[in-house]
């Protein structure tokens, strides 16, 4: 519909969140090709601020995968591109992309590619910048806060982390959410020890996202 409209933007972004998806379910060379296409076939006409995102979703399937490298080369394109953006100049549809969002994305990139540190920065600094923008994407951002804390081995500040997360999830019912969490429960898993973790286990008993997940 987007080439039938010659909407070329708006069919690079069809492909971005295809990208998307496909990083989620786990098909990631498909995602990271999909991302590509997006960029490649609106390289004419896309703002630099698209351009960001292309990358970004690339460099979310290359890690998701396990290229480390090629993410952080994707990365690096994403952050240039958005250097140089002009919103202004952008579709109202990709106004959502801001500087939050973009630590979001780094935040999600460094989680997957084992530099929790990175992780935990880019993830706080999304919070503190565009905090409330929405309660499922805070909930997102949260999670991998939460788990970048766990990475570092913070069992205490992670499980704190989870709970503000779980209270931002309360009226959310996604997959993905649930697919979350279930990874950070996975994790804190060996630590059932610590009093921390059975306390967010009791808090999370009645919680739907909670019990999706389990």
């Amino acid at each position: 519909m987007a080439e039938a409209a010659d909407n070329i933007l708006l069919g690079g972004s069809v492909l971005d969140a295809m990208s998307h998806q496909a990083t989620f379910l786990g098909r990631h060379r498909e995602a990271a090709n999909l991302a590509r296409a997006a960029r490649t076939g609106t390289r004419a006409a896309a703002t630099a601020t698209l351009t960001a995102h292309f990358y970004a979703m690339e460099a979310r399937a290359l890690a998701a995968g396990g290229d480390a490298i090629g993410s952080e080369r994707a990365l690096g394109e994403a952050v240039r591109a958005f250097e140089r953006r002009r919103p202004g100049d952008d579709p109202q549809w990709i106004a959502y992309f801001d500087d939050s969002k973009l630590s979001a994305e780094l935040s999600h990139c460094f989680r997957d590619v084992g530099r929790a540190a990175d992780a935990v920065t880019y993830a706080q600094r999304s919070l503190d910048v565009g905090r409330n923008a929405s309660a499922r994407s805070d909930f997102f951002v949260t999670m991998v806060l939460a788990e970048g804390y766990l990475a570092r081995g913070e069992v205490e500040q992670a499980c704190q982390t989870a709970r503000q997360a779980l209270e931002l999830g309360e009226r959310l019912k996604s997959a993905r959410c649930a697919e979350y969490l279930r990874r950070f429960c996975h994790g804190i898993k060996p630590h059932f020890a610590i009093a921390e973790v059975r306390e967010l286990a009791e808090y999370g008993a009645g919680h739907p996202l909670w019990m999706a997940a389990a």
